[in-house]
């Protein structure tokens, strides 16, 4: 695979850019993730650049009763209690960190940074491009996503056909959009599906 790294510190970069763009507004706005405001979304992408060692870990798991989805949804609300303005410094200071968390790899940091990019542009109004070779790593990693996120169980036994870049995964009947509509949708984002066309779109509202 090609390294990531550098993605992964645009990708941070360009979200800082926007960061700054934002009214007090836009950043207390409810974001894709339900229990995220705009600033909480920020507040998770700044702690994953930080050191987290195995005892913070299992201290903080302990807490949110081993429950891994519920840690980082109280994580990114302390951490989205931050000032704006420190948040966004810390985004753009720490962009090129190449820390993985416990249990991650510099692709899911690339993945998390993108799709939860989406979650703040989405509904806020304020689409922007993904650079195809960044959206395709991203894709390609995201499909194959099962434990805790569940994104391969979503998506079996349809094909995903993007319509703007060279991608396609699966089989079954078609799913076809955006490249960045189909990312969404295989994260669970309801509101893609309507963006999206074809046989197996019902497959996937089911679930």
């Amino acid at each position: 695979m090609a390294d990531v790294w550098p993605e992964i510190a645009a990708s941070r970069t360009e979200l800082a850019d926007l960061c700054e763009s934002l009214t007090p507004e836009q950043w207390d706005a409810q974001s894709l993730c339900d229990d995220w405001k705009v600033r909480d979304v920020v507040g998770h992408l700044v702690e994953s650049t930080e050191k987290l060692g195995f005892g913070s870990l299992f201290v903080g798991m302990a807490k949110n009763g081993f429950n891994i989805n519920k840690l980082l949804g109280n994580n990114g609300k302390e951490w989205g209690k931050k000032p704006t303005e420190e948040l966004t410094k810390e985004l753009r200071t720490n962009a090129g960190s190449q820390i993985t968390p416990p249990f991650t790899k510099p692709i899911d940091l690339l993945n998390d940074v993108v799709s939860h990019t989406q979650d703040i542009r989405r509904p806020l109004g304020l689409p922007s491009a993904i650079p195809g070779a960044r959206l395709r790593l991203v894709l390609d990693h995201a499909a194959a996503v099962n434990p805790i996120l569940g994104n391969k169980k979503r998506i079996a036994g349809v094909q995903l056909v993007a319509t703007d870049i060279d991608w396609k995964h699966g089989e079954g009947p078609e799913v076809r959009g955006t490249g960045e509509a189909l990312l969404m949708a295989i994260g669970g984002r309801k509101v893609a599906l309507d963006e999206l066309t074809g046989d197996g779109v019902a497959t996937l509202r089911a679930r």
